[in-house]
């Protein structure tokens, strides 16, 4: 779909959040991937949490970026506390995820392959499952992040569909300008992506390793 189109005839989506649940839902099903709900819950939420680049990102002198899984697995095991522990892994399997699933194709230019992030972010998620504390909240999610390690190749392989292929031509070019305005922060893309209904509300950036 041409922008001129989108531009003539724009058709709405109520939400980042509920386009990412259509798409993620379609791409299981196709697939043949099965999770529990807060699971597919949960991955959901994610892509949405991540639609802001500045949660994506983390903060450094030279800038906004990503931190090697490497070092972020480091500042898992040399934490302080538990609960900065289980947070610095679970900042660990949610970034490998998103980057493994959903920008899978810049890691051609990387030393580091899918296999890479599909290792060290099934890794975190089964680490955590069993180091949440035994409170209502880590009896919750130990479940999803144990599924989450379990399946974490299944769950890349459907965030690849959800990029590539979508519903229909109009999901396609959605994820497209997306992706164009979640890495090159391109004032175009962001006004077609609200002309869409979908309201980014984050300061974009490119994805970079520190």
């Amino acid at each position: 779909m041409a922008a001129s189109e989108i531009e003539a005839g724009v058709i709405p989506v109520p939400s980042l959040q509920e386009f990412f649940r259509n798409s993620v839902d379609a791409a299981m099903a196709s697939n043949k991937v099965a999770v529990e709900d807060h699971t597919a819950h949960y991955v959901v939420n994610l892509l949405t949490l991540f639609a802001r680049a500045e949660a994506l990102h983390d903060q450094a002198d030279c800038g906004p970026g990503l931190k090697p899984l490497a070092l972020m697995l480091a500042e898992a095991a040399e934490a302080d506390s538990g609960e900065s522990r289980n947070s610095a892994l679970k900042r660990l399997g949610d970034v490998a995820l998103f980057v493994a699933g959903f920008m899978a194709e810049g890691l051609d230019r990387k030393a580091v392959g899918i296999d890479y992030y599909v290792r060290m972010g099934g890794g975190a998620y089964r680490t955590l499952s069993t180091t949440l504390p035994p409170n209502p909240r880590g009896r919750a999610f130990a479940p999803v992040f144990a599924e989450l390690g379990s399946k974490f190749a299944d769950v890349v392989d459907v965030l690849n569909e959800v990029r590539h292929a979508g519903n229909s031509v109009r999901d396609q070019d959605v994820l497209r300008l997306y992706e164009s305005w979640l890495t090159t922060g391109s004032r175009r893309a962001e006004r077609l992506l609200r002309q869409l209904g979908i309201q980014p509300h984050m300061q974009p950036g490119s994805i970079r390793e520190h």
